[in-house]
């Protein structure tokens, strides 16, 4: 695939914004599309990309890559934008989902989209926002259909340092969200140790520095505790919602393999009991959650 080729992506957020530079830095053909028309343009401008103004400036379009919140905003985001994107795109066009999506819902997207003689693959990222800056994600990659990622694998490449081949459709997906409710339940246990450890009298630092240099340790404790927990920053990048979201879809995977998953539950519980006091923050605002229910609970 040459680098004429033309690539649509859609949803530039904290994530999207800077996949998105990179693709274009890559010398790819780039046509950029937000809900937030002012983001679009600038970002489009940035890096040298156009940003569309109708579905039909997806015209001949060969690869869409999209990076949104949801599996239903991806689906709103193809079909419900005035005629369709899906309509204009290149014949044997492929997508890339590359968002946190539900994994049976990719199923049934890649079924839908194929009556449309449209590729699905499933891309999803880890990494965060320095790594999507840096074009160095990791991704997990789910498809069964080889010419479809013989298409978009260059793509791809131009955001990643490692791609892991994950199996059928969806289970990108659904290795995404195991990835995030094994990071969730890091970030409850760590965020949980410090308010014991403090309410006990030690200081969260020491706590910190003893579990990075114990069996403690994680990529959690190394990279999000110290300057968004104990420091009290909160600017991870990474919102309440969609930590507790991605929870979410790995306890329903759970469920439809029949596995109780007591961790899983519990971790999502309290993920959802803390986004329903705080709101949508940064989800290592969490912790004050937690430091006010045990106040409230007297413990």
């Amino acid at each position: 695939m040459s680098e004429s080729t033309k690539v649509g992506f859609i949803g530039l957020g904290n994530m999207g914004a800077p996949m998105a530079a990179n693709v274009a830095h890559s010398g790819f053909d780039l046509i950029v599309r937000d809900t937030d028309q002012n983001l679009a343009s600038k970002i489009a401008y940035a890096s040298g990309a156009v940003a569309a103004s109708s579905p039909s400036d997806f015209a001949e379009v060969e690869i869409v890559v999209t990076m949104l919140p949801t599996s239903t905003i991806v689906s709103q985001a193809l079909f419900d934008w005035g005629d369709g994107v899906v309509h204009h795109l290149a014949p044997d066009a492929v997508i890339v989902d590359m968002s946190s999506s539900d994994p049976t819902q990719t199923k049934e997207l890649g079924k839908i989209l194929k009556g449309h003689g449209i590729a699905l693959i499933d891309a999803p990222v880890s990494g965060g926002v320095s790594k999507a800056t840096t074009g160095e994600l990791s991704i997990m990659l789910g498809c069964d259909n080889a010419e479809a990622i013989a298409k978009a694998l260059p793509i791809v490449e131009s955001m990643s340092s490692v791609i892991f081949r994950t199996g059928d459709l969806g289970s990108g997906h659904a290795m995404k969200a195991l990835n995030n409710f094994v990071a969730a339940a890091a970030t409850t246990a760590a965020c949980e140790a410090l308010v014991i450890g403090d309410r006990f009298g030690l200081d969260q630092h020491t706590i910190l520095n003893v579990l990075n240099s114990s069996t403690g340790r994680s990529w959690v404790t190394e990279n999000v505790l110290g300057p968004h927990v104990v420091d009290r920053e909160y600017g991870s990048g990474f919102s309440l919602a969609l930590y507790s979201k991605d929870v979410g879809i790995a306890k329903n995977l759970a469920a439809a393999v029949d596995d109780p998953a007591p961790v899983c539950t519990a971790v999502a519980g309290t993920m959802t009991n803390a986004l329903s006091t705080l709101g949508n923050v940064d989800h290592t605002e969490a912790i004050t959650f937690w430091e006010q229910e045990r106040i409230t609970r007297g413990t």
